[in-house]
């Protein structure tokens, strides 16, 4: 196994231009032919729909990687964010430890779906799908159907609010969504951690030959998704300030999309933090330019879909020409496997 294997590459990096300029592109369209959309509160409401879904974009940037999928993170999102605000607002925890608690609760689901895919040999899709349902579940139960509120500018946690948006309309969020991505990126590309998940996803099997406990590491990956989704659970608090019961779901196809667009593979072994911003910001601006050219958001799940097979499509195609030149030849076919395990050794 190369060194393509943990790094990017060229075909990816130009999925990632086009997607860039694709971003460009969408958001000059609507500027030139929406209605008063090149405004500073309209670029305000973009960043707005990204902290939360960008955040889980993140998280699940590492699942995906490693060739699997976190279905349940829109409604462990919210699951998280019921739990802290309502032990909150019963008065058993201080503000700022609620909030801790949001997050231990994202990463409790993580290390859940951790435990059911790599312990357990359950499908990533049917196990994830079946916490989203937990997760949705539990956060009706602990509000008892009730919607959960958060403190508002006005209270003595008014501060809670600056955290993603000033009273004068800045988007400081957007300071701590590039703060999270940057931490990302670093831990991805740059440690133990990032390694191992690449290799999981490039090829498993030669990974745990390697001597590599792929167990652990493959359950990280989604703690680190779960973690991620209590942060968006707190960014959406900070945002909206009600929770409602029963929801989240729809999330986290908007945050797969835009890890998809983004350049990172479905099948594995291939993504970037960079690239999951810029799939981000795609989705969120769709989401909120429709609007601005007479079109309802509805239209936004219609076009999502288009653009999202389009990426596979391209993800495909890369990696199949990408096999076609990295095809070992007939005569060495049988010492591929020793020689991808002693190059992958020699490289973690």
């Amino acid at each position: 196994m190369d060194k393509k294997t943990f790094k990017i590459g060229k075909p990816k990096s130009v999925q990632k231009l086009a997607a860039l300029l694709a971003l460009v592109v969408l958001y000059a369209f609507f500027a030139i032919f929406g209605n008063n959309f090149f405004t500073w509160d309209t670029l305000v409401s973009i960043f707005d729909a990204s902290y939360y879904i960008g955040f889980l974009a993140i998280g699940v940037t590492f699942v995906i990687i490693t060739g699997g999928i976190d279905l349940s993170i829109g409604t462990v999102m919210m699951c998280s964010a019921i739990v802290g605000g309502t032990l909150f607002n019963a008065g058993i925890l201080p503000f700022w430890l609620s909030l801790i608690v949001i997050l231990i609760v994202g990463a409790l689901f993580g290390l859940l779906n951790g435990v059911l895919v790599s312990r357990l040999k359950l499908p990533p899709f049917i196990s994830t799908l079946g916490t989203m349902m937990i997760a949705k579940g539990l956060g009706a139960i602990v509000s008892n159907v009730q919607s959960t509120n958060f403190p508002l500018r006005t209270s003595e946690y008014g501060w809670f609010k600056d955290l993603f948006r000033t009273a004068n309309n800045f988007p400081v969020g957007i300071i701590v969504l590039i703060v999270v991505g940057i931490i990302a990126a670093i831990v991805l590309n740059k440690t133990k951690i990032g390694r191992y998940i690449f290799g999981i996803g490039s090829n498993k099997e030669a990974t745990r030959l390697s001597g590599i406990d792929v167990k652990t590491w493959e359950s990280s990956a989604y703690i680190i998704s779960g973690l991620c989704a209590g942060l968006a659970g707190i960014a959406y608090a900070a945002t909206y300030s009600t929770i409602l019961p029963s929801s989240g779901q729809g999330f986290e196809l908007d945050a797969i999309a835009g890890v998809v667009v983004g350049g990172t593979s479905l099948s594995g072994g291939v993504g970037s933090i960079l690239g999951t911003f810029i799939g981000v910001f795609i989705m969120s601006t769709l989401k909120i330019g429709l609007p601005y050219v007479d079109l309802q958001p509805h239209y936004q799940t219609f076009i999502t879909g288009i653009v999202v097979i389009l990426a596979v499509f391209f993800d495909i195609y890369r990696t199949s020409r990408s096999a076609k030149v990295k095809a070992p030849k007939a005569d060495t076919k049988g010492k591929s496997n020793t020689t991808e395990k002693k190059q992958l050794q020699n490289k973690i």
